[in-house]
């Protein structure tokens, strides 16, 4: 499979991100993959029940490990991705989610090339027991 041409980009013009996150992404792509929102539930176990932790920092570990499962099924990884759109139902879980951001994007990508983000806050998400939802677009 041929690999896209990724460049993350943070131009002085538009100012510094204010958090794990790039102001743009260039690719030239081979392929494109478009990953729809996950939210915090765990796919991976033999009890795949739907729930989600009451938790905001482990719905947001099970949003990503998901994202990760989904780019990992097709032979990809964190590097290809290309761009994040993130829904809170909580405005009070900002903190939070760019604490767990900082804590944990430094592992998911090399030398700190954080995709853009567009962060919403919206009235709930599918089911009310889910407090965030990340959808992504990679490059292959």
């Amino acid at each position: 499979m041929m690999m896209s041409d990724i460049k993350i980009l943070n131009p002085e013009t538009l100012g510094k991100p204010l958090g794990q996150y790039s102001q743009l992404t260039r690719v030239k792509p081979w392929e494109l993959l478009f990953i729809a929102g996950q939210v915090g539930v765990d796919n991976s176990g033999a009890d795949k029940d739907g729930k989600a932790p009451a938790d905001f920092d482990a719905q947001c570990a099970l949003v990503f490990a998901n994202i990760g499962a989904a780019l990992a099924s097709q032979g990809a990884g964190f590097a290809n991705l290309v761009e994040f759109t993130t829904y809170l139902v909580h405005s009070q879980d900002i903190p939070a989610f760019m604490a767990y951001r900082t804590r944990e994007f430094p592992k998911l990508f090399a030398g700190g090339a954080y995709p853009p983000n567009t962060l919403l806050i919206v009235d709930r998400l599918v089911q009310e027991q889910f407090l965030i939802e990340v959808s992504a677009v990679a490059a292959l």
